[in-house]
């Protein structure tokens, strides 16, 4: 836990590598074309303030308090341990869950880049290959995980932008009019694109994690959350608009394109621009993978330093100063739980990447409400309260329901059906745990150290 080791632009970097912008113009803008029609950019840009909102009660924290693991922390500081402890709990599956996506989503684009020379590799092999290299790095150096992801991201991302740049040219930069038609908006199915647009924008805060290693955190870290989630929201609003202008009237329709990046290509006639950007794609999904990493270890370690996981897991190294011992646990499970499902149950790389994203959002969702919960609650306690933090945690409450809600209603289709019922079983185990842990160290607090070894 290397102090002074992130700058303000690899704190960025790790924000906008688990935002991850190319997963959302790769593979996200198809499914929101499905859910909200020509109206998808639209969403976009309301999931961005709704998230905002978020964002300004997660500063009241970030710009007051700094430490590893700090979401959960922050948590803690306005609802106590035990609704903190379940908050850090909903973050480890959050990032678990986006890690699976980062290395699911890395396998389908180094497949696309084989199968254009010819060459079929095992998705298992490109699942360890994946994993072995960015486990690697999130064990050895953080401050190099960082400006990798930083680099990766921003080469991906300038490779996209350069493609709409020459779409919207192939058009004569016309505005597409139907995309801002309004009897073609439907109110009931821009509040499920909103939810698809919440899965996009998760991880805006993951820099909260690194308070322990960031130069002069209580400036860099929140001034990091809101630019990225600023970025990353005009980028999805551009690209979708852009993605829906290209491909209308083509078939197959954008909402059944796997890779519509490489469709745009070629309909401007530069179909070698799917090399360079399925490239793109794939170190992005490395990149993702990694933040994931780095963001969810070092939440294991701060509540293990705090009794709620075994000792072990607060480990650092001693030459690298990395929660090692809690990569190792975060990269163990992000291999093999999408490596089980491959080999055990047959289950297409693709979906698993839908499964994992729609599953972590569900914890995201819980996180950012018990922050909104907290924010106020934490300013009081430090005799700082106003009424606008009491409005800003009110507005993100509510504006928090629309994901919420949209989760459950309209019931959707198996096995996203299932997946709140799953979320919530996995919630309530640990709180179960967590309650009990909490009471043990109580205790040990008391006198009674014989009742809480490993707290």
């Amino acid at each position: 836990m290397k102090k002074d080791a992130l700058g303000p632009l690899e704190l960025l970097a790790q924000n906008i590598a688990l935002i991850s912008p190319t997963m959302t113009a790769a593979l996200i803008v198809p499914l929101m074309y499905g859910t909200t029609g020509a109206w998808s950019w639209l969403s976009y840009a309301l999931g961005t303030v709704m998230l905002l909102f978020v964002a300004f009660n997660l500063n009241q924290f970030a710009s007051r308090f700094a430490g590893s693991g700090s979401m959960y922390q922050y948590i803690c500081k306005g609802l106590g341990n035990v609704v903190g402890g379940l908050g850090g709990w909903a973050l480890i599956w959050s990032y678990l869950g986006i890690s699976v996506a980062g290395l699911t989503g890395f396998t389908i684009f180094a497949q696309t880049l084989l199968g254009m020379v010819g060459i079929k590799c095992p998705t298992v092999l490109l699942f360890v290959v994946c994993i072995a290299i960015s486990g690697t790095l999130a064990y050895k150096n953080v401050a190099l995980s960082a400006k990798l992801m930083l680099v990766l991201e921003a080469v991906s991302m300038a490779f996209i932008t350069v493609l709409c740049v020459i779409a919207l040219a192939f058009h004569g930069f016309a505005v597409d009019t139907s995309q801002f038609a309004l009897p073609s908006l439907n109110i009931s199915t821009l509040g499920l694109g909103v939810v698809v647009a919440v899965f996009s924008l998760v991880g805006f805060e993951s820099a909260t994690a690194f308070g322990d290693e960031a130069r002069n955190p209580l400036k860099a870290i929140p001034w990091s959350v809101i630019v990225s989630l600023i970025i990353a929201g005009v980028f999805f609003v551009f690209v979708t608009y852009v993605e829906v202008m290209a491909t209308k009237g083509t078939t197959p329709t954008l909402d059944q394109l796997s890779a519509p990046l490489n469709t745009i290509a070629g309909l401007v006639h530069m179909p070698w621009l799917a090399i360079p950007i399925s490239a793109g794609a794939m170190v992005s999904f490395f990149a993702l993978n990694l933040s994931c990493l780095n963001a969810g270890a070092r939440v294991i370690y701060i509540m293990g330093q705090q009794g709620l996981f075994p000792k072990f897991t607060a480990d650092s190294h001693y030459i690298n100063e990395t929660p090692h011992i809690a990569v190792l646990i975060m990269g163990a499970l992000s291999f093999g739980l999408p490596t089980a499902f491959v080999l055990a149950g047959g289950m297409v790389v693709g979906d698993e990447f839908n499964d994992a994203g729609t599953l972590a959002a569900l914890g995201f969702i819980t996180a950012y409400a018990l922050i909104s919960f907290a924010a106020p609650l934490y300013v009081k306690s430090l005799g700082q309260a106003k009424p606008g933090h009491w409005i800003l945690a009110a507005a993100s409450l509510v504006l928090l329901l629309v994901p919420t809600i949209g989760s459950f209603y309209p019931v959707p289709s198996a096995p996203v059906l299932y997946f709140p019922y799953a979320f919530l079983i996995y919630f309530a185990l640990g709180g179960a745990w967590i309650a009990f842990r909490n009471h043990q160290i109580v205790i040990a607090s008391r006198g009674f150290p014989e009742l809480a070894q490993d707290a």
